[in-house]
């Protein structure tokens, strides 16, 4: 049971740091978030020593945070944030969730002291095993329709889909996870109580309606940012088992994600596009760096994000023809042969590189499996 002025801390230290603060991150690892916070607001009035941990270089980026932290602090108190009293936000439906709550998503803590201290949630994460989908905002329609289909299949497989909730390939990763009949989570760089891009409100709402939910580590009301969405991007690779980018530019905030999933140890997919299209660029880059394992279907992703052997891909194995019951010399014969006119056996052994003899057995063989016959003085080839 997380105790209740833990849980304020927690909501108190996303107001007051930024996402992705490691000192702040590092500071309540160390301290515990109360602490911490009390910690904060005596050192901004010039009352409290330093952790007795801090070495002289963690002193002089803790000297660094007060002095940032200290005006938001006094600004958070103005505002009604105090210790005892639920955090004055706005939002309906709107929950704290906090490490130790039952469906904190624990892929967070892959991010250390980077990890967010805790997460706005409107609507329900639950437990199902995910997969971050990410690409370009401006997406081509081979993007969106790749993302739409890896969406489907993923949820059809009973997977979470991830994804940032901006136009594009992320909207597509989306709306194919709800045509799948499945869940997918919208992590935002803002408030969790507002959709960015406005244009997609619907898609939110029903994302939560569904099942899913919105995934923030700012206050509602809280404004996205250009940094915060950088630092959004790792959320969205913490919160899967696998990101797999679909379709980015050769400079994308897509590949941001994909790092932030390599750095934290998990695999990353792309999908590869036509070669002379700048959309698909970065897939190719980070191919050919060898930093992701090409992906092209639902199955191969789920290879991917899930347990060795119990989610391995089918092999795609070239649908089975009836030249490959019969042995090579057959093979050779029957490659000889012209669909049209009828050939001589003289004229088949010599085009096949065999004897006469050979080429009489052979059109036999051929013959009883039906891929050669025999008339007008000749032999001709059956359609394979």
């Amino acid at each position: 049971m997380i105790a209740d002025e833990e849980r304020w801390a927690r909501a108190a230290w996303s107001a007051l740091a930024e996402p992705g603060d490691e000192v702040a991150g590092a500071l309540v690892a160390q301290l515990g978030a109360a602490d911490a916070w009390r910690w904060v607001v005596a050192s901004a009035g010039g009352r409290a020593p330093l952790p007795a941990a801090a070495s002289p270089r963690s002193a002089a980026r803790l000297t660094r945070a007060v002095t940032r932290w200290g005006p938001r602090a006094r600004r958070l108190g103005e505002d009604g944030w105090s210790p005892g009293r639920p955090p004055p936000v706005r939002g309906e439906g709107v929950r704290v969730v906090v490490p130790g709550d039952p469906d904190w998503p624990v892929g967070l803590d892959g991010l250390g002291a980077a990890a967010p201290s805790c997460v706005w949630v409107r609507g329900e994460l639950g437990g199902a095993r995910a997969v971050a989908l990410v690409g370009a905002r401006a997406a081509t329609a081979y993007g969106e329709g790749v993302a739409v289909d890896l969406a489907v299949g993923l949820a059809q497989a009973g997977r979470v889909v991830v994804s940032g909730g901006a136009y594009g390939i992320d909207a597509a990763a989306h709306r194919g996870a709800l045509a799948g009949g499945g869940r997918t989570l919208v992590v935002v760089a803002g408030g969790v109580d507002r959709a960015y891009p406005a244009g997609n409100a619907r898609l939110v709402e029903e994302a939560v309606a569904c099942g899913g939910a919105v995934v923030g580590e700012v206050p509602p009301g809280s404004l996205p940012t250009r940094s915060r969405f950088l630092q959004r991007n790792r959320l969205i690779a913490a919160l899967g088992a696998a990101t797999v980018v679909v379709e980015a530019a050769w400079r994308s905030g897509a590949l941001s994600t994909a790092h932030h999933a390599l750095r934290i140890g998990r695999p990353v997919g792309a999908v590869p596009g036509p070669v002379t299209s700048m959309a698909s660029a970065g897939c190719h880059r980070l191919l050919r760096d060898g930093a992701a394992v090409c992906v092209t279907d639902a199955a191969e992703v789920l290879e991917l994000a899930g347990a060795i052997g119990a989610d391995a891909a089918p092999e795609h194995a070239e649908p089975s023809r009836a030249l490959d019951a019969v042995d090579p010399l057959a093979r050779r014969v029957h490659d000889a042969l012209s669909t049209r006119a009828p050939r001589p056996v003289e004229t088949v052994a010599r085009a096949a590189g065999v004897s006469a003899t050979e080429a009489i057995g052979a059109l036999g063989l051929l013959e009883l499996a039906g891929l050669a016959r025999r008339g007008g003085g000749g032999w001709t080839a059956s359609p394979v």
